[in-house]
């Protein structure tokens, strides 16, 4: 990108800020360090908790949590403590570039610029809750630009489909709650067709795609091409994203860091988003 634009200054200087804060700094005083996020700045949390209700695709395993111990100890103190297990690909989780492309990044290979950036969001909910079918098109994108001008280079894209409205239901927001490989024929839920995806790929350099649904291919898909095209360039996917419905659809920085799996082809994501005042 040859001219930074105005949300990824932004997301330098709250970096160098901290950067200041944390190395000594002899010739300013106290009075000149900040803190993040800065006055006025709304802090997003865009992901699920993980419980006994979190949505996994039909072939995974659900999360599970064992409690090894809470309460008090003989020696008079609380304690607590768990221990977990969890597919890779369920709840709010990223997919790795390896996940459908042979020697791309695996999760802990995913260099941490790629995963923050301005956000845009593109709503097509309208469409998407009147059909669980839908497929994003390139003129969703063509029609989002024409009212708020062009994505930027390296911007991550989120697609609004609505159906963060219906988590944890697994028969409203994938369209059943059957388990097992039988049950994939059965999934319905809006994602992003691969024409879009190449498009976006083209035209836009993403950095990553983020989707309110538990993938970035629709539900019916058979051979999930929009993960083969996205992934083939090394961008990552971000799926079950929750609440999309808070972003403006500019303006906001995100930062998403997932479980440092090693050679893992996703994992829990934790994704957070700045939002200034301007555009909240």
């Amino acid at each position: 990108m040859n001219q930074p634009n105005h949300a990824m200054r932004r997301l330098a200087l709250l970096f160098l800020l901290l950067g200041a804060g944390c190395r000594p700094q002899p010739e300013a005083p106290p009075a000149t360090l900040t803190t993040l996020p800065p006055p006025g700045y709304e802090v997003l949390d865009l992901s699920y908790a993980y419980d006994d209700s979190t949505i996994y695709w039909p072939t995974a395993e659900g999360f599970q949590l064992r409690i090894d111990h809470r309460g008090y100890t003989e020696a008079g103190y609380y304690y607590e403590a768990n221990t977990f297990c969890t597919a890779e690909h369920g709840g709010t989780h990223i997919d790795a570039p390896v996940h459908f492309a042979e020697g791309k990044w695996s999760v802990d290979e995913i260099p941490l610029t790629q995963l923050m950036g301005p956000a845009v969001v593109i709503d097509v909910s309208e469409k998407a809750l009147a059909d669980r079918d839908y497929q994003i098109q390139v003129a969703d994108f063509e029609a989002w630009e024409a009212t708020h001008g062009p994505i930027p280079e390296g911007a991550i894209v989120l697609l609004r489909t609505g159906y963060g409205r219906f988590w944890p239901d697994r028969v409203r927001y994938m369209g059943t709650d059957a388990r097992g490989p039988e049950a994939v024929a059965q999934l319905h839920f809006p994602g992003l067709h691969p024409d879009a995806a190449r498009w976006l790929l083209e035209n836009r350099r993403p950095k990553a795609v983020g989707i309110d649904t538990p993938s970035i291919d629709y539900g019916q898909s058979t051979r999930f091409e929009t993960h083969q095209v996205l992934f083939a360039e090394n961008v990552p996917a971000f799926e079950n994203v929750a609440h999309l419905d808070r972003l403006p659809p500019r303006g906001s920085l995100l930062i998403a860091l997932p479980m440092k799996i090693q050679r893992g082809s996703g994992g829990p994501l934790r994704i957070l988003a700045l939002v200034p005042p301007e555009a909240s």
